[in-house]
């Protein structure tokens, strides 16, 4: 039997034809399903933390510059150590606890301004959304991979971009314990186990010819200038601070510096000359003057704080108050203020805490009065007597 090809070849290019057709139609849905993806996800997610991250960046960028001044934050926008990502100025004030600012390194060197890098990263922006709009205009006829390809490469399975301004590797994947992360965050630079490399801004420190005692007087300056205890500090020849040059507020500034002082020695990673005072300063309100505050609002009286001219008060001037009268928790006056008493940290080296003990015993209120084999005394005077008198065997049943 004779074969009709004529009939086979136009059956042939029927089908052809019909599921050349078919495809068509499929990749167009395809393309038309990526496409509105794409263009959700970056006007719905992409673009808002976009500029989330660029308000977060000027906020970064203006703190380092009010602590370092422009020139080093522009610096390290362009070493990615402004990122947008919040945590720009304290990564820095944790690296410059361990490192200097290397001065050499802005010798012949112009870095870029905050301005022009927010327009390098705005045009970063814009290019995307014209990609958004050019594959969805729906005249390039490109195929499903194509346009996957080319959207996957601006946002989703991107795995590093170089953040406009600083030229630092980033990853796309924010940390997923930070809310807020930016779409775009820079490389996470934890500065508690990394050390910046060599050729940075940062440098070394150089061995510290002043030594603890620069550190104390940073510091003391830092307590002074939160608590205003007095105008300025002179220090002596030898480096000494003369104490009562702070006048009638001379033990509790004096009480302040050494707390300060004591947080930055024992926890150099958590405190520094600026964070160190305001520190030290409720650490010494909760133990030399909190005590007192509790015994008077359980007594539904009030107090006030003593300072070198006026004695602290508990209730009405004048009146008096038995230091062996037993409180709700069933504990005298007088064994509640030797429990607080052992509160006070011992210095340093272990040693007796002498100004702040004199802060807690300024803060005794005049009219706590003690007896004690038949004998009345003013138990302030008691106390500092007791606390004075090494032999009194005051020292071997208390911690300090």
């Amino acid at each position: 039997m004779a074969i009709d090809w004529g009939r086979v070849a136009k059956g042939v290019g029927t089908g052809y034809f019909s599921a050349k057709i078919a495809n068509t139609e499929a990749n167009d849905k395809m393309n038309g399903e990526i496409q509105k993806a794409a263009g959700v996800n970056f006007y719905t997610n992409r673009l808002p933390e976009f500029y989330k991250t660029e308000r977060m960046r000027e906020k970064e960028f203006k703190q380092v510059a009010s602590m370092w001044g422009d020139n080093f934050a522009n610096a390290a926008a362009d070493e990615g150590w402004i990122t947008g990502d919040g945590n720009a100025f304290n990564n820095i004030t944790s690296i410059l606890q361990k490192k200097n600012i290397d001065k050499s390194f802005f010798k012949d060197k112009k870095f870029s301004t905050y301005a022009e890098r927010k327009e390098e990263r705005l045009t970063g922006i814009q290019d995307e959304e014209r990609m958004i709009t050019e594959l969805s205009s729906g005249s390039s006829k490109i195929g499903p991979m194509t346009v996957r390809n080319q959207l996957e490469g601006l946002t989703k399975d991107k795995t590093t971009i170089e953040d406009a301004g600083t030229g630092a590797a980033t990853t796309e994947a924010p940390p997923a314990n930070i809310p807020g992360t930016p779409i775009v965050p820079i490389q996470e630079r934890s500065t508690m186990e990394q050390e910046p490399i060599s050729g940075t801004l940062f440098t070394s420190k150089a061995p510290d010819v002043e030594g603890v005692q620069a550190r104390y007087k940073h510091i003391a300056n830092s307590v002074n200038e939160l608590g205003g205890y007095t105008e300025k500090i002179v220090w002596g020849e030898g480096g000494q601070m003369n104490i009562n040059l702070f006048g009638d507020r001379r033990n509790e500034a004096g009480a302040h510096i050494a707390l300060a002082n004591q947080l930055a020695i024992e926890n150099p990673e958590e405190y520094n000359q600026y964070n160190a005072a305001p520190a030290g300063e409720q650490w010494l309100k909760a133990i030399t003057v909190q005590p007192f505050e509790n015994i008077a609002s359980e007594l539904k009286l009030d107090y006030e704080t003593g300072t070198g001219k006026v004695e602290a008060l508990i209730g009405t001037p004048g009146s008096t108050l038995d230091a062996n009268k037993v409180l709700a928790n069933g504990l005298t006056i007088n064994d509640t203020i030797l429990r607080s008493l052992d509160n006070i940290p011992s210095g340093p080296k272990g040693e007796i805490n002498q100004l702040v003990i004199n802060r807690f015993v300024e803060n005794i209120p005049a009219e706590l009065q003690i007896t004690i084999g038949g004998r009345t005394e003013n138990y302030k005077q008691y106390m500092s007597n007791l606390i004075g008198i090494r032999s009194s065997g005051f020292w071997t049943t208390h911690k300090v």
